[in-house]
């Protein structure tokens, strides 16, 4: 019988007692409690299995559920290797991804009120291995404690010789909200601010009773702006040993698939292309999956017996929505058009920076690889690369220089857009590229671009602006640089899986010639452009099918186009 698939669930103990597909990641306890600080966190993009992973500790850990381990984890790693502290805490669980960040007052009635709910659950959860627990629970209540209500939490532990294991969830799920607000960021994390408060009171107790903490997020931002207020712990995001910790490898996924019953003849979308890529130091073994659009996926081909026509996790798309509100100067905004363009940058991925660095390139850069809009690509003669992980994570980028672009356009009102699916449809449907190409250049290269803009131009950009448009028009998932048995081809106009009839694909090669370009110059662009073509139709994807056109096209100075070939 196959096992239940685990899309949108994050209780261990639900997954393994309800028949789930659990993809067994419990070696990592092993590891964990073997490293030498306690006080540990690990960083990692939203949806990669935080919260299931915290579970998994949360159920391994307790005291209260030291006779169940045989049940929960008997068929597991950990089951058959089990480690000395298993059992042997008190948990005290905090989740911060539910805060009310609407102003900066709700965000701390909201902080506190979460804080002392935590604490009042935890003493009920012991209440037979507590002391007073009643009246503790009174006094917390009566006077509203708040973030003092930890100290009661300390002390009934300690009473009982019970050590404190402390988990933190999405500890910087408000940041984004609070930097947004200005300096009410900066309040909180500094000294007297509530949230460093909080963690300095965990900072406190580790020299009593709190023996473990584990902390996740997605950012070391905070981390850091809280300097002495928590200096105390180890980030291990970047270690190559837990590479693989968060997300699901391929064989990992091949594994869910057999378990669930998953029909892989229902896939028609290339997953590793669209899900997979994922590396968080260059040293590590396996590219990971995003685990959610894995999931994600298959839970919607099961529901609807077809791959779906949204074939990245709206979810997704709200959690890396934000990608714009991150561009809060002109570089940053260059920058995110470069990588949309190149598809890599050269970076130097920091553990340690602050609100205050983020006009930085290196600061900003590394935010994005934290976010999982960027992840590590190689090491070139000592440098670092990261690169845009899947095509997924590309559609947010191009749904950037889209609204980049939108902005710069003279009318707002849609009509431009409603003119350039019309335009793409001739492409798609009767196999005639021109009206796209004239439509594009006069009214994107030649209206959209000014002449600074003209002094860098090259082929990159007419390519990023492109592929964002023929995004934009929701028939086509163009590809950019796709590998060729004879090379990388510039534009692979690959038709949206969710719009079966769709005749025509495009394999485009684009050339760029400055204004004053020589004769000579031009015509070996063009002999090379066809050139070019002429291989990409070997590779073994494109023989023999009716179904793709070539197309090379040059442009010349500031959005003149020629189609110089076209089969």
């Amino acid at each position: 019988m196959p096992k239940k698939l685990p899309y949108g669930q994050s209780d261990f103990a639900k997954i393994i007692e309800q028949n789930y597909a659990y993809v067994d990641k419990t070696r990592y306890i092993e590891l964990l409690e073997n490293e030498n600080n306690t006080f540990q966190f690990i960083l990692r993009p939203r949806r990669f299995g935080k919260s299931l992973f915290l579970s998994l500790l949360e159920n391994y850990y307790d005291i209260n559920k030291k006779n169940e381990y045989e049940s929960l984890f008997g068929n597991l790693y950990i089951g058959r290797n089990p480690t000395p502290e298993q059992g042997k805490y008190a948990i005290l669980r905090f989740d911060f991804s539910v805060l009310d960040t609407e102003t900066h007052d709700l965000f701390r009635k909201s902080f506190s009120n979460t804080v002392q709910e935590r604490v009042i659950n935890f003493l009920k959860m012991y209440s037979d291995i507590f002391k007073d627990v009643k009246q503790d629970i009174k006094l917390i209540k009566e006077n509203n404690l708040g973030t003092d209500a930890l100290e009661i939490a300390y002390t009934a532990a300690a009473d009982a010789d019970v050590p404190i294991f402390v988990i933190v969830d999405e500890y910087d799920n408000f940041a984004n909200d609070l930097i947004a607000m200005g300096k009410d960021y900066k309040n909180e994390v500094q000294a007297g601010g509530l949230v460093r408060t909080f963690y300095k009171s965990l900072k406190a107790a580790t020299s009593s009773v709190v023996k473990r903490i584990f902390i996740t997020g997605v950012s070391p931002m905070m981390i850091n702006d809280l300097t002495s207020g928590f200096n105390i712990a180890t980030d291990y995001s970047l270690f190559p040993k837990y590479n693989e910790m968060f997300g699901f490898t391929k064989e990992e996924v091949e594994w869910v698939m057999k378990e669930a019953g998953v029909d892989r003849d229902l896939i028609k979308v290339d997953m590793e292309a669209y899900y997979n890529g994922y590396m968080f130091n260059e040293e590590g073994t396996n590219k990971v999956y995003n685990s959610q659009m894995v999931l994600y996926l298959f839970n919607m081909i099961m529901q609807l017996d077809k791959q779906p026509n949204e074939i990245v996790d709206a979810n997704l798309k709200t959690d890396y929505g934000r990608l714009r509100s991150l561009v809060n100067n002109k570089s940053n905004g260059e920058k995110l058009l470069k990588i949309a363009t190149d598809g890599k940058i050269a970076a130097n991925i920091t553990e340690k920076f602050s609100f205050d660095k983020m006009m930085s390139e290196d600061y900003f850069i590394s935010l994005l690889f934290y976010i999982g809009m960027l992840t590590v690509d190689d090491v070139v003669e000592g440098q670092l690369y990261v690169k845009i992980p899947n095509y997924s994570i590309q559609t947010l980028y191009w749904d950037y220089v889209i609204s980049y672009l939108r902005d710069m356009e003279d009318d707002n009102d849609g009509a431009s857009t409603l003119v350039l699916a019309e335009k793409v449809r001739e492409m798609a449907f009767r196999g005639n590229i021109k009206p796209f190409i004239n439509y594009f250049t006069e009214n994107y290269l030649k209206h959209l671009l000014s002449n600074r803009d003209l002094q860098r131009f090259n082929e990159k950009n007419i390519k990023m602006l492109m592929l964002a448009k023929l995004y934009d028009s929701g028939l086509y998932l163009p590809k950019s640089e796709d590998e060729n048995v004879n090379g990388y081809v510039d534009i692979y106009a690959q038709k949206h899986p969710a719009k079966p009839t769709i005749k025509y694909e495009y394999v485009i090669e684009v050339k760029y010639a400055k204004t004053n370009a020589a004769e000579a110059e031009i015509a070996a662009k063009i002999s090379e452009a066809k050139t070019q073509i002429e291989k990409y139709k070997k590779d073994n994807r494109f023989v023999d099918r009716n179904d793709v056109k070539f197309a090379a096209l040059l442009f010349k100075g500031k959005g003149d186009c020629e189609v110089i070939y076209e089969s």
